[in-house]
């Protein structure tokens, strides 16, 4: 009997993005396989450590080390305040200088062509390049520039790339939506405009994008900030529990994707 291919769309989100890592845990210990991954910013950052081989455990830790202190390399701000090096070689590092087709599980990156609004989708070529595109907050980060392209964040096109890895070959889309907009929330820095901007202009496409996909897990991490990098604990531990109250649908949509392949083949 065949198996459905299982992809993970996971969205973009800043810290709350760890939220990711407790779906991963809870889906690998029902013995769901993931197959495929499609990710936008953070999403893309936690789906290519995954498909690089780091077990969760191991990224449990390493969430818990990611301190802003490690990645946040000022600038001059003419298109961006971070010049986003660090960050850059910490993937480099995590990911074991990998290029996207030596992933362990095939890996989507999406990324924003800033001068053409085009979706970029990264599936060759260096990872740290990919991401470091991925997570380029427009006005926070200075923008990747690869292949002649200017790059900026994932998000800004495609939140919880859905669409990706269905074209990626999924039969069932799990996606991961961290980054809900929190409504009479405390503005008080440059990042928090452009961040609460970004959730707004996004919050009708993704709402279609729960349709579009087979499960939409929602943690409810709006209260924890992203870009502190705090709480990293309570975040993925949500990240779990939500995963957890899908775990019965995720494993009706198997058995009766399985039962209908069955009828089709006979």
């Amino acid at each position: 009997m065949c198996r459905p291919k299982i992809g993970l769309a996971l969205g973009s989100g800043g810290a709350r993005g760890f939220a990711h890592l407790g779906a991963i845990k809870v889906l690998k210990e029902e013995g769901i396989p993931i197959d495929l991954i499609a990710g936008s910013s953070m999403g893309a950052m936690v789906g290519c450590f995954y498909g690089a081989g780091l077990d969760i455990d191991r990224l449990y830790k390493l969430s818990k080390a990611f301190k802003r202190k490690y990645y946040l390399d000022f600038t001059i701000p003419r298109m961006g305040f971070i010049a986003g090096t660090k960050v850059k070689e910490l993937i480099r590092i995590f990911t074991h200088g990998k290029m996207l087709e030596q992933l362990d599980i095939p890996v989507q990156v999406v990324a924003t062509d800033l001068m053409t609004g085009e979706k970029v989708i990264f599936d060759k070529g260096p990872i740290a390049d990919a991401v470091r595109a991925s997570i380029s907050i427009p006005g926070i980060f200075v923008p990747e520039k690869l292949n002649g392209r200017l790059l900026v964040d994932g998000a800004v096109v495609d939140r919880v790339p859905v669409s990706v890895v269905k074209d990626m070959g999924a039969d069932i889309v799990i996606a991961i939506d961290v980054s809900q907009v929190k409504t009479n929330t405390e503005i008080t820095s440059i990042y928090d405009v452009i961040m609460q901007s970004l959730d707004i202009m996004q919050m009708e496409l993704v709402t279609y994008r729960a349709v579009d996909s087979d499960i939409m897990i929602r943690p409810s991490v709006e209260m924890y900030s992203s870009r502190a990098f705090t709480n990293i604990d309570e975040i993925i531990l949500i990240g779990e529990q939500e995963t957890r109250k899908q775990i019965s649908s995720i494993k009706k949509i198997i058995k009766e994707w399985k039962g209908l392949k069955d009828v089709n083949e006979k």
